[in-house]
């Protein structure tokens, strides 16, 4: 017994082992939706958002790193947790109004997939069938762990184009600060926090923090596993908010020839490369956005499959079938929905989507300062006091930007 404690605290868990459903999350937050907000951001104020992506380091960080801590230390997913202490009824109360929601997240990303078609011309009747098809193919056939694999891949080149992009093409004298309490102004911050943090989030890094604990056989590591979700949920957070802001400072001065208070059309946001694509800049841009919008496809329907079969107690090797149930309506909404509407029904959906978090991020919180789920990895004392600063604000910018 003695030798075997001895080997047992002499093992470690290396951080490139529990890499990877934080790191994604992150990066699926980094969507389509995101990339069209923070674009239409930097259009309207140049870099006058800056201060407040930085800021929202802050709030993301606490909020997903406490559903982290949530997997590691229940070695379940949110749903399941909830489910099993709180009741089935309460957990289809939080999952279900996160699968309405996440229907309206497909829309999204098929509208940001139908953006980047419609600019390499291709219609919508031929693209979005088209992506519901292999997506669907992907969630059916694909384990969690391949899939994961490319989509770090496809990530890393989204970063790298991103960064690339704004090298390229300079930074400009504008200041990173501004202010003007004016209804365009709370609006764009209100869609810019509601790309930051979704519901499916909360689900997705609470439930694969879990699978991973299985798969690297860490469950009686939970410590080291914890300290490295939160150096790779604070890197995610960081990587994601530096991305919206060389977005915004990317996409700065693209006006909209007839208006430059209101937003840019996507043919003016396809103009962003031009100084050094040329007339290939609509395509790279199409690209970026398909690719960002399929990325968050995926983890989305993991993430909020997932959610809504542990709160009811379903298997999981079903989880697709909510995926298709979910997404069908987003489907023939972006199919029925002109493209000229397609930026601005983003942007409102974004908005609303602040409100979609008062369930999750609430059951969130009790959930982390619970004792006897928690054990010793319960939130207390600064760490909860923290969280629920966080969640008071990302709240309250949805209100005044209702009103």
């Amino acid at each position: 017994m003695w030798r075997k404690r001895i080997t047992t605290s002499e093992k470690t868990i290396n951080f490139l082992k529990v890499f990877g459903p934080a790191w994604l999350v992150m990066m699926a937050d980094m969507d389509a939706s995101s990339i069209i907000g923070a674009a239409q951001t930097g259009a309207v104020y140049n870099y006058g958002f800056v201060w407040i992506l930085l800021l929202l380091i802050i709030p993301l960080y606490i909020i997903q790193e406490t559903s982290g801590r949530i997997g590691v230390a229940t070695g379940k997913g949110l749903g399941e947790v909830i489910r099993e202490n709180y009741s089935k009824r309460v957990a289809a109360i939080m999952a279900l109004p996160m699968a309405i929601t996440d229907a309206f997240t497909y829309a999204i990303e098929y509208m940001g997939i139908a953006i980047g078609f419609e600019v390499l011309g291709i219609p919508l009747i031929i693209s979005i069938p088209a992506i519901f098809i292999i997506h669907i193919l992907i969630v059916t056939k694909q384990k969690y762990v391949e899939a994961e694999r490319v989509l770090l891949g496809i990530s890393l080149a989204l970063i790298v184009g991103l960064t690339a992009t704004l090298f390229l093409r300079g930074v400009k004298d504008y200041s990173p600060i501004y202010f003007k309490p004016s209804p365009l102004f709370f609006f764009l911050i209100a869609a810019n926090v509601g790309a930051v943090i979704m519901p499916f989030m909360l689900y997705f890094q609470a439930s694969a923090t879990a699978i991973k604990l299985k798969e690297i056989d860490a469950i009686e590591y939970k410590s080291q596993v914890i300290k490295h979700m939160r150096k790779e949920t604070l890197l995610g957070a960081i990587a994601t908010e530096i991305l919206m802001v060389i977005v915004e400072m990317t996409f700065a001065g693209i006006k909209n020839a007839s208006d430059p208070s209101v937003f840019a059309s996507a043919s003016q946001l396809a103009t962003v490369m031009t100084p050094i694509a040329g007339d290939l800049s609509p395509i790279f841009f199409s690209i970026g956005l398909i690719s960002a919008g399929f990325l968050a496809l995926v983890v989305i329907s993991l993430g909020s499959a997932w959610g809504v079969v542990e709160a009811l107690g379903i298997p999981k090797r079903s989880a697709w079938k909510i995926y298709v149930i979910e997404s069908i309506p987003a489907v023939l909404v972006t199919l029925l929905l002109p493209p000229s509407m397609l930026i601005n029904t983003i942007l409102d959906l974004l908005v609303f989507f602040v409100y979609a978090l008062i369930g999750p991020i609430i059951i969130l919180g009790i959930i982390s300062r619970n004792k006897k789920i928690m054990g010793e990895y319960y939130s207390s004392g600064i760490r909860l006091v923290a969280y629920w600063i966080s969640a008071i604000i990302i709240l309250s910018i949805a209100i005044i930007a209702t009103f």
